[in-house]
């Protein structure tokens, strides 16, 4: 018996196949051309409307709605909003103090309701997006902007001259470096942070407690660099600090990359759920934790897990002034 033999020539054979491969596309392109656009010829068309009606503002708003129009057919109408003037680019809309000027709002001061945040109605809200700085650079990348930031996108420098005994924040060049100090720990925040974990006996002097301290909150954060040195022992701060004198410290935050929100324990719950975090941390805050029975001492102790810290840590001239001690021992008698 013998083996049969291929008699079809190879050649012919990837003819054949090229032939074939030839009438498929040409059926495909008939088909697209028979029943309009194509899926992706019709996202790019959108997108392309949203990029020419976000960049040229208000100048073709209505051109761009008409246009937008035409797609109904699919039950998708896309807006735009225009970019508001340049005179807004740091203007917060629920914490917008020229607000509470106009609108004549009767708060009370001694509990920080002025610092709370107070939405304007609807016929006065701002329905345009918030412009950058003149300037404005593409951000430095973490872990890089723990340490520096560009000066043109945060285009204040008050801060580092009246912090400048303090080392929160330098200016060089283009550039504003913050060398880790803060109001309260001189020597650097990593130092800091390992005597907190060494006085509270956690193995290696290490904050995170092999995995069990995770979460933390940073009332009257600063600029935020507590927070920013606990992010390498894998715990993540929540930084906390008021619309204030210093009411770009939270900007200097966010442009760190440091998790932080302008807020306030004043007459309003904290927005986070029960037992959320295993540390609250409070450095030389002049928060009055006994008005009211102790109730920010108490929403404090909502918002800890059970068996969580409350570092309240001050300098060595609050223990010789009679106040703060009073102070001190009306806390710990609060919280026993």
């Amino acid at each position: 018996m013998t083996r049969g033999r291929a008699d079809v020539n190879p050649k012919k054979r990837l003819v054949t196949w090229i032939v074939v491969l030839v009438i498929c596309c040409g059926c495909f392109y008939a088909y697209t051309r028979t029943h309009g656009s194509s899926a992706l010829e019709y996202g790019s068309k959108s997108l392309r409307k949203i990029g020419s009606s976000y960049w040229r503002g208000d100048e073709d708003t209505t051109d761009s709605s008409a246009k937008l129009d035409e797609d109904g057919d699919d039950g998708v109408i896309l807006k735009s909003f225009p970019v508001c003037d340049d005179r807004h680019s740091e203007l917060i809309p629920c914490l917008d103090r020229n607000l509470i000027y106009q609108t004549r709002l009767k708060l009370d001061l001694s509990l920080m309701e002025h610092y709370e945040r107070h939405c304007p109605l609807p016929e006065r809200c701002y329905n345009c997006l918030i412009p950058p700085p003149p300037g404005y650079k593409m951000p430095i990348k973490w872990p890089k902007s723990r340490d520096e930031v560009w000066k043109a996108n945060i285009p204040h420098t008050h801060l580092a001259k009246e912090k400048s005994d303090q080392n929160w924040m330098v200016v060089k060049g283009d550039k504003i470096v913050f060398p880790g100090g803060g109001t309260h720990f001189h020597y650097g925040a990593d130092k800091y942070i390992a005597s907190m974990a060494n006085m509270l006996k956690f193995p290696n002097n290490i904050l995170n407690n092999g995995g069990n301290l995770r979460t933390v909150f940073d009332v009257g954060c600063g600029v935020a660099s507590f927070g920013g040195y606990l992010l390498s022992s894998d715990i993540i701060a929540m930084s906390l600090a008021p619309n204030d004198v210093h009411q770009n410290q939270i900007q200097f935050a966010l442009e760190r990359g440091i998790p932080a929100y302008l807020g306030v324990l004043g007459t309003k719950r904290l927005p986070y759920p029960s037992r959320s975090f295993e540390l609250a941390h409070c450095s030389r805050c002049r928060i009055d934790w006994l008005q009211r029975n102790g109730i920010l001492l108490l929403e404090l102790d909502r918002v800890l897990r059970p068996g969580g810290y409350f570092a309240y840590s001050s300098p060595e001239a609050y223990a010789q002034d009679e106040e703060d001690l009073r102070i001190w021992r009306e806390m710990s008698a609060l919280v026993e």
